[in-house]
């Protein structure tokens, strides 16, 4: 059978438009799988060798490339929390002096967050510690909570706004609880409470710095705090 001839006119156009939407998402298919496969084989690769010489590691779940000198950055293409066979290829249980994870658990379902959290107290060593950062259910701004809901519109770098994928909206007694049910001791560093007050206590920088907090976030601009989240230490007890 001869080939078909090409379409002509609308519909020629519509073909050729047809074709660059798949060659488009295929590219971007093709480069997501090539960026998840880098991830898998050279961020296992440095972990691992960052393991040989750290007998007492301090990670950063989730770093997207962001963290501090002394911290080991993993990703959830070779450290996925929910995931306990990869934590068994890295560490032993009981071993982790501390893990540090800015907006991640809100990306988790109440089930899932369940076990990362308990992952999380099965490889820290006794008196290592949890700091995590997630959005504030009680900020008092209403502008606020609509970017940070679930599925509330984010802006992206270019100001362009898209629905997260955020699955839980915490507050500072939802969050407690959460951890102290895997046996955690937690010490809330920055939480606004019900009555639209923020409370905010010391903590140390070298200690994991969080980027979106009272202190760090450039958003804030002297007394105004625009953009807050509820941090806390949860600490395996000795």
């Amino acid at each position: 059978m001869p080939n078909a001839a090409p379409p002509e006119g609308r519909v020629q156009r519509k073909w050729h438009w047809l074709q660059t939407v798949r060659l488009v998402r295929y590219a971007k298919k093709a480069r997501r799988k090539l960026r998840n496969a880098y991830y898998r084989y050279f961020g296992a690769n440095r972990l691992k060798h960052a393991l040989r010489t750290n007998p007492s590691p301090r990670l950063v779940i989730g770093s997207s490339g962001r963290h501090d000198a002394g911290w080991i950055p993993t990703e959830k293409h070779f450290l996925n929390l929910l995931h306990t066979e990869q934590w068994k290829r890295f560490f032993v249980s009981n071993s982790i002096a501390a893990l540090l994870a800015e907006h991640v658990w809100e990306h988790l379902t109440p089930e899932e967050a369940r076990v990362a959290t308990e992952t999380c107290f099965a490889y820290l060593r006794p008196g290592g510690y949890l700091r995590i950062a997630v959005p504030d259910g009680l900020h008092p701004d209403p502008v606020y909570i609509a970017l940070v809901k679930e599925q509330g519109l984010t802006p992206d770098e270019h100001g362009d706004f898209y629905l997260n994928d955020h699955k839980v909206l915490y507050t500072y007694r939802t969050a407690r609880d959460l951890f102290e049910k895997a046996g955690f001791h937690v010490e809330l560093l920055e939480y606004f409470d019900e009555a639209g007050t923020f409370h905010a206590h010391e903590w140390k920088q070298q200690d994991g710095t969080i980027w979106r907090s009272k202190r760090f976030d450039r958003r804030n601009q002297g007394a105004e705090l625009a953009y807050t989240s509820i941090i806390l230490d949860a600490v395996r007890p000795q």
